[in-house]
């Protein structure tokens, strides 16, 4: 008996040093290998795109899946997209932390079903607690919980928005000279809810105020681009709507069905965003937005974040990038438009956090002026968020 117990707790403690080795040694190796850049730092960057860059005074982006790889944000990475020493170094006004909480096995971009989840497996990996393996809403407010941590323990060099007074009071700091930058909370996946309105609430509390209603398939609030049936807002889904609105939580219908970015614009009383897309007059696929779509979303008072990936924009640079922006400006008005990487999204972007001032080069070889440079790469977000954030 004693033989056996030996065995037994042998057994068990080399589980444990084996979950240990593999919590310390997976995570960051799946972080390398899934946010790859097409063009590696450093960058060379014209004298004039520098000083533009330079001038900005308010930077953001609508969409950054960093959180999904329990990086710690706190530190510089020779790795990855998005992290806060790299935020701090490019002024970044605000970036938008979206929180995935399930992808399909064999996901791609024309049709997939909700039968398979590697998320799983994802937060056993990472040492995730144990609540948020198997519960989608736990895996939201596990990521949630991390960024709150970040700003805690940041010494005051970032802060997660949440109200208009939080925006107003960090605007006014970093207009005194204080070194600081912000995020705020989305999540990617409605689907996180679970049909279940007091997630919604638990959400809220959470410090969310964006949520993209679908992901890569079809769930309780409607219709996926990528999903089986590609419907509409189901009942569940028209009741969510005026209750987000309700709280003044912003709708996202990035990786929305065409008939669900329909329903949606038809009941919505408040502005919408596509928080990361391209758009189909530069770059047709059922990823990206039509002419129709961004005219409607322009006149819904919404933004489009145009994403830095070649899925969206047909290129593997900001050349390819500064055309849609050009294309979707063009349609909507450079008010409606602003930035949507994608960043950290399990996909090759174009460059990492710091080779945003390519963008602003391919931007002025677009003919932008420098007053809608500065709506493009931020401006128009703050603005939106001035307006539409709870008090």
């Amino acid at each position: 008996m004693r033989s056996f117990k030996r065995i037994l707790f042998l057994l068990l403690a080399f589980l444990v040093v084996g979950y240990v080795v593999v919590v310390l040694l997976v995570p960051p190796y799946l972080d390398k290998k899934y946010t790859p850049v097409h063009q590696a730092p450093p960058y060379e960057i014209s004298p004039e795109a520098r000083a533009l860059y330079d001038r900005l005074d308010f930077t953001a982006d609508l969409h950054c899946d960093a959180l999904l790889w329990r990086r710690n944000l706190l530190k510089r990475h020779t790795y990855g997209h998005v992290d806060i020493p790299r935020m701090l170094d490019m002024h970044t006004g605000l970036q938008v932390f979206s929180m995935v909480n399930k992808v399909p096995k064999e996901l791609n971009f024309q049709k997939n079903s909700d039968e398979t989840d590697k998320i799983t497996l994802l937060y056993m990996v990472q040492g995730r607690p144990l609540s948020s393996w198997f519960d989608l809403s736990e895996r939201v407010l596990a990521q949630a919980r991390a960024l709150h941590r970040f700003a805690k323990k940041s010494n005051g060099s970032f802060r997660v928005i949440e109200t208009r007074t939080d925006l107003l009071n960090y605007l006014n700091d970093r207009e005194n000279g204080q070194e600081v930058t912000a995020g705020m909370l989305a999540i990617e996946g409605g689907q996180a809810l679970e049909g279940n309105m007091e997630n919604l609430e638990a959400f809220y509390r959470a410090g969310v105020r964006m949520i993209g209603l679908t992901h890569f398939f079809d769930n309780e609030i409607g219709g996926s681009a990528h999903g089986v049936e590609r419907g509409g807002l189901t009942d569940f889904g028209r009741a969510l709507i005026p209750k987000m609105e309700s709280k003044k939580m912003i709708v996202d219908l990035a990786h929305a069905s065409p008939r669900l970015v329909s329903d949606v614009l038809d009941i919505a009383t408040r502005p919408v965003v596509v928080s990361h897309a391209g758009v189909k007059g530069t770059c047709n696929n059922q990823r990206n937005l039509s002419d129709e779509q961004l005219r409607r979303i322009a006149q819904n008072g919404g933004l489009v974040g145009v994403a830095m990936f070649e899925v969206a924009d047909c290129g593997k640079d900001y050349t390819a990038t500064a055309r849609s922006i050009r294309y979707a400006a063009d349609i909507m008005g450079v008010e409606h438009v602003a930035l949507g990487s994608d960043f950290d999204g399990a996909i090759a972007c174009h460059t990492d956090l710091t080779g945003l001032p390519l963008l602003v080069e391919a931007l002025q070889k677009e003919d932008f002026s420098e007053e809608e440079i500065q709506a493009i790469m931020g401006g128009n977000v703050r603005n939106f968020l001035l307006s539409w954030l709870p008090d």
